[in-house]
């Protein structure tokens, strides 16, 4: 069972970049987006073989997740449960047989670090906690664009970014709260070292150069570990300013629909 998960930065945009070409060739069980942008004339996705879930911010143009899975879910739900942030699309769970899978794209500091505070003092808690409550009824998978680059290593030039929005100390202790919480960053239990991107900024012909950061993340309960086969970054699928990325489990997670 495949999953991928990719900030397409708009999905219409993304759609005329060969978005549909991608899911066709890729083939993946279940395919996560974040920062659909959804407006209200939403671009028509042909995909046979998928069931497709959209959640749209408030705010026509922003934000956005979408879920599209060949696998029958047991129940969809959109949002924490809270408007401050649901309001916004940022989250999609869908509940399969044996785990909860939840897309979600963390909202961004900004440059001028303006909504650092809402991010780490109110999002990241509720974030959380919600995780840790669906978690009790069954694992968790949870993946999307984090906005943050957890480590030094995960980014080309952690020194100059410190306290730069996706960089700073606050960001990070709530990245590193998720693994306090028993959350496994699912890419590091296979790739210890550095040099391995998912956004690239487009000025400076950065992604030709390799100099980016890993925010995009796929990351589990403990217990679903041993199902674990691979934990991988696209990056040589082109169509946005982040690439896609992908998580393998063994069989027998889900029931494929018929």
């Amino acid at each position: 069972m495949r999953f991928v998960s990719w900030n397409v930065n708009g999905s219409k945009s993304a759609v005329r970049k060969g978005l549909e070409n991608f899911i066709k060739k890729n083939n993946a069980d279940v395919i996560c987006l974040q920062e659909t942008k959804s407006p209200k004339d939403r671009p028509i996705l042909t995909l046979p073989g998928y069931d497709q879930y959209w959640h749209d911010a408030r705010k026509p143009g922003y934000s956005g997740t979408a879920v599209f899975t060949k696998i029958k879910p047991l129940n969809v739900t959109y949002g924490m449960g809270i408007p401050k942030h649901d309001n916004e699309g940022r989250v999609i769970t869908v509940e399969f047989r044996n785990f909860y899978l939840v897309n979600v794209y963390v909202p961004n500091s900004k440059r001028g670090l303006e909504r650092l505070p809402y991010r780490t003092k109110e999002w990241d808690r509720d974030f959380l906690q919600y995780l840790k409550a669906i978690e009790k009824k069954k694992p968790v998978i949870f993946c999307g664009d984090l906005n943050v680059a957890h480590t030094g290593i995960d980014l080309s030039n952690p020194k100059s970014n410190v306290h730069n929005h996706g960089f700073t100390p606050e960001e990070r202790a709530g990245f590193e709260t998720l693994l306090k919480g028993g959350f496994l960053d699912t890419f590091r239990e296979f790739e210890k070292g550095g040099g391995h991107y998912t956004w690239w900024s487009p000025m400076a012909n950065c992604r030709k150069r390799n100099i980016g950061w890993r925010i995009d993340y796929f990351l589990i309960s403990p217990s679903l570990r041993p199902r674990v086969q691979a934990s991988r970054i696209l990056c040589d699928v082109m169509g946005s300013d982040h690439c896609p990325i992908e998580l393998t489990l063994v069989e027998g997670c889900a029931q494929k629909k018929t």
